[in-house]
C-alpha cells in the first residue's frame, strides 16, 4: 500500500518558481482525500489529521496572526524534525510552543516549488498511514 518514506531531510531544493500560499493549496487539494478546513489562511486535513496549515504566529501581548508566508509542516517524528531544523535552516524553524510536536515551519518564499511538492505530499502521505486512509501509495 505505502512504500518507504523518503527522508525529508534530503530532498534537493528546486523548482521553477518559489512556493507561495497557493502552490500550496494547489499541491494539498491534488491529493486524494483531503480536506480544507476555514482559516484565514490554509489548513489542510486527510482522515482528520492536519498535514500543512499556515503558520499562527503568537507574539506575547499582541493577537495572533495568521502568516500565509509561513507554513506548519507535518514530518512524522522528532529525529526528521531535527534532520531538517539543523540541515537547513534556512528553510525549516520551528517555536517553543511547538516543542515535542512532529512539526516544522516552512519558509515559503525559501523554497521551489518542486520542493514544497514532495514535502506536502510526504506529509499527506504520512498522515494517511496515521489515519488509514487507502490509496496513499507513491
Amino acid at each position: 500500500m505505502f512504500g518507504p518514506r523518503p527522508r525529508l531531510a534530503r530532498l534537493a531544493a528546486c523548482g521553477a518558481g518559489m512556493a507561495d500560499a497557493e502552490g500550496v493549496r494547489r499541491v494539498a487539494l491534488s491529493l486524494g482525500g483531503v480536506e480544507e478546513i476555514e482559516s484565514d489562511g490554509f489548513d489542510f486535513r486527510v482522515g482528520g489529521r492536519g498535514f500543512v496549515w499556515s503558520y499562527p504566529e503568537r507574539v506575547p501581548g499582541r493577537r495572533r496572526v495568521i502568516r500565509t508566508d509561513v507554513a506548519v509542516l507535518y514530518v512524522g517524528d522528532e529525529a526528521e524534525k531535527q534532520a531538517l531544523l539543523l540541515g537547513e535552516p534556512e528553510l525549516f524553524f520551528t517555536t517553543p510552543s511547538y516543542d515535542g510536536f512532529p512539526l516544522v515551519m516552512v519558509r515559503l518564499a525559501a523554497v521551489g516549488a518542486e520542493r514544497l511538492e514532495e514535502l506536502v505530499t510526504d506529509a499527506w502521505r504520512m498522515r494517511c498511514e496515521q489515519a488509514g486512509v487507502p490509496g496513499a501509495a507513491s
